[in-house]
């Protein structure tokens, strides 16, 4: 045996796990980087939206932006808006106390920049996904309320320019009634919601202002205290546009929602719908998913009877990366696209609505 082949044997081992290593860590990276895009039917949803005076937004996922081509291909193609799902809340961005980290909300940013997307910022003040430090820390009120002008001032400065519209202040109102319990509330006060538009107006002039709730969609208690809210804003020249989240089920949309948003684009603000979602009992059935897209046709049809319905932002455009499984355990199946970004009836219902006269 020559002294060549010797070496090729004992080195063959080594050379075998060598591939097997760089083959499991290809079928990992396959794996991770998602389905590729399919070919929708169509203009685009954006432009179809574009054309009724409708902007088109959707929640954006930092780790499908990250490692998925056929996720970022749609984001850029069906969609001319996207919202952070989670890189601007005030425990990602400062976790710690006087930590800052950015990276999430700038890939976000510098990715609608690179795509012409507008951004809308999500969200400044919010009673969830508080950093510990801050939920637990014992503040006072003048110490509280600075932190929250600081926080404000500090995150819009950085995107000056960059970010269309805030959420600047998040589910604020209770279901019955009245305003949400909770650290600001019950530390600053029912003016806390007027002192963070006001840091929010001084910090961006140009960026729109806006109010964010759910569960207001239909009349009701909770979208009466809404609308006396709204109206002190808008006489103080604080806010620009009340968002209004409809996660929805197979129940259907609020059967009062087009005049309920009436009464508020009646006070001169703009109206829109933000976070919009049609959650289905796991597993989804064809009957199940025809009457989603009937869900989703007649919200799209809901915006377009209001004249100061300018957005509509989808919570998530695929099933792969949608909030409601983690939420609302037993239930998913709630976007536009399935898992392998292949539309469904609803992608279609969407489509239909923007389309008819």
């Amino acid at each position: 045996m020559s002294r060549r082949l010797r070496r090729w044997i004992l080195l063959a081992p080594v050379v075998f796990v060598v591939l097997a290593t760089l083959g499991a860590i290809a079928a990992h990276h396959d794996a991770q980087k998602g389905p590729d895009a399919q070919p929708l039917p169509g203009l685009g949803l954006g432009r179809l939206a574009a054309a009724r005076g409708i902007l088109l937004g959707t929640a954006l996922d930092d780790g499908a932006l990250q490692h998925e081509p056929g996720y970022r291909h749609v984001l850029g193609t069906e969609f001319d808006a996207i919202t952070p799902e989670n890189a601007m809340k005030w425990d990602a961005v400062e976790p710690k106390q006087g930590e800052l980290h950015w990276d999430a909300a700038d890939r976000a940013v510098d990715f609608a920049g690179r795509h012409r997307l507008k951004v809308r910022g999500h969200t400044l003040v919010w009673y969830s996904q508080l950093p510990g430090w801050l939920a637990d820390g014992g503040f006072k009120a003048p110490a509280l309320r600075r932190l929250m002008t600081d926080h404000i001032t500090t995150e819009m400065r950085r995107y000056r320019g960059r970010v269309r519209t805030w959420d600047v202040v998040n589910e604020a109102m209770a279901d019955g009634g009245g305003l949400r319990p909770g650290l600001w509330l019950d530390t600053l006060g029912p003016s806390y919601i007027a002192e963070a538009f006001a840091a929010a107006r001084k910090a961006d002039p140009d960026a729109r202002l806006a109010l964010n709730e759910i569960g207001a969609d239909g009349s009701g208690p909770k979208a009466d205290t809404l609308l006396k809210v709204v109206r002190e804003l808008k006489r103080r020249g604080l806010i620009d546009e009340v968002g209004f989240q409809a996660h929805f089920n197979l129940n259907g949309v609020p059967p009062s929602m087009a005049q309920n948003l009436r009464r508020f684009s009646d006070l001169g603000v703009d109206v829109a719908i933000t976070e919009a979602d049609v959650s289905v009992k796991d597993p989804g059935t064809p009957e199940q998913l025809k009457v989603q897209a009937e869900v989703y046709g007649d919200l799209v049809r809901v915006c377009r009877s209001v004249p100061r319905c300018r957005a509509l932002t989808v919570w998530g455009f695929t099933d792969r990366h949608s909030w409601i499984p983690s939420s609302s355990p037993g239930y998913g199946s709630a976007t536009l696209l399935d898992d392998e970004l292949k539309p469904k009836p609803a992608y279609a219902a969407f489509q239909a609505a923007l389309r008819a006269p």
